[in-house]
């Protein structure tokens, strides 16, 4: 009787120590360290979530300053010139205009032009009376001679800009250098063309001013070719 009791005794001391060691295997890897449940995967899992959320903030900070970069340079872009030499240009201008403006007894007037060469330079004119002949020589020369002294004026104010348009240019030239965005450099790039547009103009009114003075002279020259024909068509009449 007691074989039988020792050995139910033994069966059931080995099922439990089975059951707590198969406790001991399923439950998880867990510490406890002053009443703080350490659980290593739920740490892992942790620091691994806190690692993807640090990339996607610096992903976000690298957006933000790209978004930065990029509005900053759309700022430069978008900068106005800082300089500008549109009105020293249109002064200069102004000013060769008042010279052509000017202009003595002849004014740069297609219906001017037409009324003295219809009263001193050709037609009934030329026909005139002796005194009036004489009178129409004597204003002849002084166009000529008013003509050339304008040209002369003109060409002496353009001279006069020359300082302040090699000022001009070295200003523009500059500012375009040192251009911080694509308006600034268009807006250099605007200043200089306008500069030429003036020194175009300058050089047209030289033009003008001289092909006027010439143009009266040739005229002064034919009308006294003219004139003299006719008084040696008189003198051979009275003979």
């Amino acid at each position: 009787m007691k074989i039988p009791v020792l050995r139910r005794t033994l069966m059931a001391t080995a099922i439990a120590t089975s059951l707590v060691a198969g406790t001991m295997i399923a439950a998880p890897a867990q510490a406890q360290f002053g009443g703080i449940v350490y659980d290593p995967s739920n740490y892992a899992q942790n620091v691994l979530t806190a690692a993807r959320t640090l990339q996607q903030i610096n992903n976000q900070i690298q957006q933000i300053q790209n978004q930065a970069t990029s509005l900053i340079n759309e700022a430069r872009n978008l900068a106005s010139l800082p300089v500008s030499t549109i009105q020293t240009l249109q002064q200069q201008v102004d000013q060769t205009r008042q010279l052509l403006n000017q202009a003595q007894r002849i004014a740069y007037d297609v219906t001017d032009v037409q009324q003295v060469f219809n009263g001193r330079y050709k037609g009934a004119a030329l026909s005139a009376g002796q005194a009036q002949m004489v009178a129409n020589a004597d204003a002849r020369w002084q166009d000529s001679v008013g003509a050339f002294e304008d040209a002369m004026k003109v060409q002496a104010g353009i001279v006069g800009n020359l300082g302040a348009t090699r000022s001009t240019i070295t200003t523009l030239v500059g500012a375009s250098q040192s251009a911080t965005g694509a308006l600034q450099a268009a807006q250099a790039g605007n200043q200089l063309l306008a500069l030429q547009t003036q020194q175009l103009a300058d050089l047209t009114a030289v033009i003008a001013a001289q092909g006027r003075a010439q143009a009266l002279e040739a005229a002064r020259s034919a009308a006294t070719e003219a004139e003299g024909r006719e008084r040696f068509r008189r003198f051979r009449t009275r003979n």
